[in-house]
């Protein structure tokens, strides 16, 4: 059977992230030529520029499909729990879970802000586990919960589970990064 036009269209993209993904991960953004992306995904240098205006936005798709599939693991794992604690600390081992994957917090945590700038990966944040977290940090603190300290503990939290992601990745003890997140969380209660 023959595939339509928007599924071969759809093809050729996402051959272009994947391929973008494994030279990423084994060479850096830096060390990463396009020709040796369309190379490896088999495509002409014409399809990588047909959908992607240049190699930082082909990067920013990878990042984007990086942080979705995050966002998913943790709302997977989160939604089987019996409480907004428990939620919580589900989806912080499913996001140390998930950036266990080979590259992912080289990718999302180091490259991402030196080649896209904060800005732009903040947003990409956003719309991925740090929406997820800060939905379950409103869960947690209940419906008092002040909008703009909600909003500065999402991002104080997150940018502490990117830190330990960061020190789980060159060897430190995961289970004492879920120990201080509970000790964060109950912290927040009790204060």
């Amino acid at each position: 059977m023959a595939r339509s036009n928007k599924e071969r269209t759809e093809a050729t993209r996402l051959a272009l992230i994947e391929a973008a993904r494994r030279l990423f991960v084994e060479k850096g953004y830096a060390e990463t030529a396009t020709p040796d992306i369309v190379a490896e995904a088999g495509v002409t240098r014409g399809a990588l520029y047909h959908h992607f205006e240049d190699k930082k936005a082909l990067f920013r798709a990878v990042l984007e499909r990086e942080g979705e599939a995050v966002a998913a693991h943790i709302e997977e794992r989160a939604v089987r729990s019996k409480s907004p604690r428990e939620a919580l600390l589900h989806g912080a081992s499913a996001y140390f879970d998930a950036m266990i994957k080979p590259g992912r917090t080289r990718l999302l945590l180091l490259e991402a802000p030196a080649v896209l700038g904060l800005e732009s990966v903040v947003a990409i944040d956003r719309q991925n586990a740090e929406a997820t977290l800060k939905a379950g940090l409103s869960d947690f603190l209940g419906a008092g919960a002040n909008t703009a300290t909600l909003q500065a503990l999402t991002e104080m939290l997150s940018a502490a589970f990117d830190r330990a992601a960061i020190a789980i990745e060159t060897g430190a003890d995961r289970t004492t990064y879920e120990s201080a997140i509970a000790d964060l969380l109950d912290g927040l209660v009790r204060a």
